[in-house]
């Protein structure tokens, strides 16, 4: 009997599941196998996790059949949620939820149909920007849809000695409004945005080159999508550094493509990578499901 009890009042932290990790031949990421979010994690298994994720940077977990809910309670073991300005594309009943679509129903978008469509990391136009994404695939295409992911801690790596010279102690400015005009002339998924929502993402300033808080790597932090200017430079300067280290950062040797199956959650280091949406036919449906864990103010 007392085993018995014993093992009844077991908690989640004395749980352990059988898992695989197995590293993709790519610039970075790992698949986990075997591995069920739908049941309790224990502590020893969600250190194993968070130690795969800092050294692969992302992290694609097969097969999960999970509620919106248990997507939220995983994803808030790495830390506070961060709530995405465009909350008309909120999940209904759960906000921290962003709806990733290109479904229309009732002649109205269910979600944002065209997020990811430039390099970016994402929320890098907040103080506190992400330290992670998780996407939960609920519907996919056909063909398309691919997501690819750029290793910025390669980047900087392997800087020219001229463009070293050129980042060495520079900062830039960040903004969610730098592309998104040209967003909303390119197709119909982007709504006129409120005066509260543009008073929530104010123009921020980041090192060009940060330090992951964790494993103290330095990665290349600006990205086509949110990053408008090197502070302190005439703007000619600016644009013309912005554009080599935009192209230098997404060189296919850094790369790694993730083709979507079905029930696949991707768990991505926002503080390590910059990643853009491939594209999906626009006859075909895609959804997915988004929680953004809040980061550091980057150094």
């Amino acid at each position: 009997m007392t085993t018995t009890a014993s093992a009844a009042e077991r908690t989640a932290q004395d749980v352990q599941q059988h898992f695989d990790i197995r590293v993709f031949d790519a610039p970075l990421g790992a698949e986990v196998i075997g591995l069920d979010l739908a049941k309790p994690l224990g502590e020893q298994d969600f250190a194993r996790l968070h130690r795969a994720h800092l050294d692969h940077h992302v992290l694609v977990f097969r097969d999960q059949h999970i509620t919106p809910e248990q997507q939220i309670a995983f994803s808030r073991r790495f830390g506070p949620l961060q709530i995405h300005v465009l909350r008309q594309f909120a999940l209904h009943g759960h906000p921290e939820i962003l709806i990733v679509s290109n479904i229309v129903e009732n002649g109205k978008p269910v979600g944002l149909g065209d997020a990811g469509r430039l390099w970016h990391s994402d929320l890098s136009y907040k103080e506190k920007p992400s330290l992670g994404s998780m996407l939960h695939a609920q519907e996919l295409p056909a063909e398309g849809g691919d997501t690819l992911f750029a290793n910025m801690h390669l980047a900087w790596d392997r800087l020219p000695a001229h463009l070293l010279r050129a980042v060495d102690g520079r900062r830039a400015e960040h903004t969610y409004l730098a592309r998104y005009a040209e967003l909303q002339a390119r197709s119909s998924w982007r709504p006129n945005l409120s005066a509260e929502q543009i008073a929530q993402v104010k123009p921020v300033v980041h090192p060009v080159v940060r330090t992951h808080p964790e494993t103290g790597r330095k990665a290349l932090f600006v990205s086509e999508h949110f990053t408008t200017r090197i502070v302190d430079l005439p703007e000619d300067e600016s644009r013309a550094l912005l554009d080599e280290l935009f192209a230098h950062s997404v060189r296919p040797e850094y790369q790694y493509r993730h083709v979507w199956r079905e029930h696949d959650m991707v768990f991505w280091d926002n503080r390590s990578l910059m990643h853009l949406a491939a594209g999906t036919p626009d006859h075909l449906r895609r959804k997915l499901y988004r929680t953004t864990i809040e980061g550091d103010s980057p150094f």
